[in-house]
């Protein structure tokens, strides 16, 4: 596993030094559920934000509109 050097606040410091009480074995594993969840949580604002954009220029787009209900044509409901 690759290592990573970094510095926290003072109070993020004593909060990773309490990860025993929430469950942790370590601080690394901590900081690597942390930095997932962020991952995760980032990747799914990216996903909302592509979806509205689809959405928008969906709406605008009276071609894509036809083509759409064209493609969708007896498909069971």
């Amino acid at each position: 596993m690759q290592q990573a050097k970094f510095s926290l606040t003072p109070g993020l410091s004593e909060f990773v030094a309490s990860y025993a009480a929430y469950g942790f074995k370590d601080k690394s594993s901590m900081v690597q559920a942390a930095l997932l969840r962020l991952k995760e949580e980032i990747e799914r604002q990216e996903l909302r934000e592509s979806a509205e954009i689809y959405a928008a220029i969906y709406e605008e787009d009276a071609d894509l509109q036809e083509l759409t209900e064209n493609a969708v044509a007896g498909w069971p409901e």
